[in-house]
């Protein structure tokens, strides 16, 4: 089988705009949940999340670009940006780019702008209707923009998984290098979903925490007191090449991408399977592709959401895959931090997880003050923690019941 590796990542997020600053912020647990300033939230139930700060999309995009996208593409494009140069891709001068294919997915797609549209539309008529306005909220878009900016001509899609679209985009971009379609694959998630309506939908659903007193303290996972997820938007990318690949052109390999595994719960439009037997599936299915047992597993990045039913019986699904050794394998989720990036959150904690591994540093699940005796096993509850991590699993799970998770293995 072809060996796959990452030699690139990049990032957009809450708590910082390059992959450095976020490290900074998920180690020391800055959380960047704050009041929402992209709209008047007052007369909703949730009045907070975690918004991009401090970002200009200019120095990847053009002017004329940015007018005729959503912040969707914005994040994207500079992620993948960001990903491209830390993997040295450009000033390889052997690059065969009809090999480099791009493959970056988005839960909803460009919501800014619809919003934007529709609103123009009911005050003005359809002939305001902007030229661009389709291929601003499309979801293939910022992967097609990102292979135009760079003249990647192999495979070029976007997959919708909801809260598990980037891991599920980028298994499948592991997926076309093991089958030799492509050589590079550029792959993640994006998303830019803090608009009055997707925020009201989740409140309709009473999803997200109302700890609106408490921003920085709102998002709980695995803790009593938790009361939902804290939306938050974004993007991470990773470059993903052949071993043979990345060797040949003397590339720095962060780690191999080892397994991934997906799977559906067949349950619930909203609810995960109450048995967990679907997120177990993944992970034994992310684990029998890596060729890894339960006792080689260093760290578990969870999905961690601070929902009532997602804590719990990601804990049991993490219980029935590893058995005993489960209580021996530190478990975090770093979504009190980033806030809950929905489409975009599992590709930017799949860079999470590779800093984790480079770095040699458990990041901490902060705000879990009063665990839930449900949720019983080893947290890294509020600080940091060095540890050698050779493997790592990653998970991510999403309405409609789907499930994926990576496993990733230090060379």
């Amino acid at each position: 089988m072809v060996r796959v590796v990452v030699t690139g990542v990049g990032v957009v997020t809450p708590v910082g705009n390059t992959v450095a600053d976020m490290w900074d912020a998920v180690v020391n647990g800055h959380s960047g949940v704050g009041p929402i300033t992209h709209f008047d939230a007052s007369g909703f139930a949730t009045r907070i999340a975690a918004e991009v700060k401090d970002f200009t999309p200019t120095p990847y995009m053009t002017r004329k670009e940015v007018r005729r996208t959503d912040p969707l593409a914005h994040f994207a494009v500079a992620a993948a940006g960001q990903a491209i140069e830390d993997a040295g891709l450009e000033s390889f001068a052997g690059l065969n780019r009809r090999r480099v294919g791009v493959l970056i997915g988005a839960g909803i797609g460009g919501m800014r702008t619809m919003i934007a549209q529709h609103d123009e539309m009911l005050a003005r008529g359809p002939q305001c209707i902007k030229p661009y306005f389709i291929p601003a909220i499309i979801a293939n878009i910022p992967g097609a923009m990102v292979a135009i900016k760079h003249d990647f001509s192999g495979p070029n899609f976007a997959v919708t998984a909801a809260c598990a679209t980037g891991n599920h985009a980028i298994g499948e971009a592991l997926s076309l290098i093991r089958r030799g379609v492509a050589d590079v694959m550029v792959c993640g998630s994006a998303e830019a979903g803090i608009v009055p309506l997707g925020i009201g939908g989740f409140c309709a659903l009473r999803a997200l925490s109302t700890y609106n007193d408490n921003p920085k303290g709102a998002c709980r996972p695995f803790d009593r007191t938790r009361n939902g997820f804290v939306m938050g938007e974004g993007a991470g990318v990773l470059v993903l090449e052949s071993l043979e690949h990345a060797e040949r052109r003397g590339a720095r390999i962060y780690a191999e991408l080892a397994g991934c595994g997906m799977s559906s719960d067949a349950y619930h439009i909203v609810a995960p399977d109450p048995e967990g037997k679907g997120a177990a599936r993944a992970m034994r299915l992310a684990m029998e592709d890596a060729q890894v047992t339960p006792e080689e597993i260093d760290y578990i990045n969870a999905h961690g959401t601070g929902t009532r039913l997602n804590d719990p019986i990601e804990t049991m699904a993490i219980k029935h895959v590893l058995g005993d050794v489960a209580y021996k394998v530190p478990v975090s989720s770093t979504k009190p931090v980033t806030g809950h990036l929905l489409g975009a959150a599992s590709a930017v904690e799949a860079v999470i997880t590779l800093m984790t591994m480079h770095h040699g540093i458990l990041p901490p699940t902060i705000n879990l003050n009063d665990p839930d005796p449900e949720c019983d096993l080893d947290y890294v509850p509020l600080v940091a923690r060095p540890a050698k991590v050779k493997v790592a699993m990653s998970n991510a799970f999403g309405f409609g019941g789907h499930n994926a998770t990576l496993i990733f293995r230090r060379l």
